[in-house]
């Protein structure tokens, strides 16, 4: 039987430290450059979500009116106390999924409910009063600490996938409004203040453009 011979490749030592440090070099460049950029990316990030907190703020035109409707505000149903519901106040999109807490803030800290998830605009309408439609508000796109499944449940990432006919459920001091959407509006301000309930987010991250959900309660 023939004799096996076996051949091993001879490795320079040279050539296997240069191999390491062409590595080191490698990692030390990049985090080199990720230090030397972080400033600008986090003001990049830092003036993104500035701005889309900015665009929940009502304008003056939309405070002035909503003001007037409070005053002169008809009488809302009212449904039908009941303990077995969740005391905390709740909202629910079947349709695109959201099934989140109502958030209660005021306008000095409202950022913070923002990153909680929705927000009722404060000052102006809730469920069981007469006047002022209720207003919530949501991020769209929220914060890098949010996961997906938080996103879709506590935010309006999907608001833009409501439809005409959708029901929107709202659980307000044990009592269960229910409401029907009958326009999904893209604009700047409110345009619809006939409204029982209006919900907006922004479009993008820092356009100035909202997406606005207008619906009425309906007895059930």
């Amino acid at each position: 039987m023939p004799e096996v011979v076996l051949y091993h490749k001879y490795v320079s030592p040279n050539k296997t430290i240069f191999s390491k440090f062409a590595r080191l070099f490698t990692v030390v460049g990049v985090i080199l450059v990720l230090i030397s950029y972080s400033p600008s990316i986090w003001f990049w990030i830092q003036t993104e979500v500035t701005n889309q907190t900015a665009n929940f703020q009502l304008s003056p035109s939309e405070v002035k009116i909503l003001t007037v409707i409070g005053e002169t505000g008809q009488r809302k149903y009212i449904p039908p106390f009941d303990s077995r519901l969740p005391v905390i106040n709740h909202l629910a999109i079947s349709s695109i999924g959201v099934d989140t807490t109502v958030q209660e803030a005021t306008y000095d800290n409202y950022e913070e409910a923002l990153r909680r998830g929705v927000w009722r605009v404060s000052d102006f309408g809730v469920p069981n009063e007469t006047g002022n439609p209720v207003i919530f508000a949501a991020h769209r796109f929220g914060y890098l600490a949010w996961t997906n499944s938080f996103r879709h449940k506590n935010s309006f990432f999907n608001l833009p996938k409501v439809q005409t006919g959708d029901t929107i459920q709202v659980v307000w001091r044990q009592r269960k409004y229910t409401y029907e959407v009958y326009k999904v509006d893209k604009a700047r301000e409110i345009t619809d203040y006939t409204a029982d309930l209006i919900l907006y987010t922004c479009e993008t991250l820092s356009g100035p453009e909202r997406i606005f959900v207008y619906a009425r309660m309906i007895q059930i």
